[in-house]
């Protein structure tokens, strides 16, 4: 028996809830992060080396792609972090009502946009 349910497949015109967004853009931010941490241990392992790789890392790293790479880094870094707080206290039952569910998504939004531009302001101010 075929089903009559309606198939509707285009991701790009369906609007996932706040809460949805929230919850990908934190799955997406930790793999981003898994692909950062590889280049966060290259710099480690320039820093600990040697003193002549030591010095070619410090004039490396006042090129504006390594600041705007590790900014984007630390940044992601917050919004784990910020949406990760998040997810803790829904699983502990703690505003995972419908109303708190979407105050929430939206307050880690604005942390984290609020984090990125500190971060942004300590790296180039």
């Amino acid at each position: 028996m075929k089903s009559t349910r309606p198939v509707f497949l285009n991701l790009f015109v369906i609007r996932l809830p706040i809460g949805a967004v929230v919850s990908i853009l934190h799955r997406v931010s930790g793999v981003a992060l898994f692909g950062a941490s590889f280049y966060l241990l290259w710099l480690l392992w320039l820093s600990t080396s040697n003193t002549s790789t030591f010095d070619q890392l410090q004039t490396m790293l006042e090129h504006p792609l390594h600041s705007i790479a590790l900014w984007l880094t630390l940044s992601l870094l917050g919004y784990h972090i910020v949406a990760g707080v998040r997810h803790l206290l829904l699983d502990l039952h703690i505003g995972d009502s419908l109303r708190a569910g979407r105050v929430s998504a939206v307050l880690v939004l604005v942390c984290s946009i609020a984090l990125s531009m500190a971060i942004g302001v300590w790296f180039w101010f």
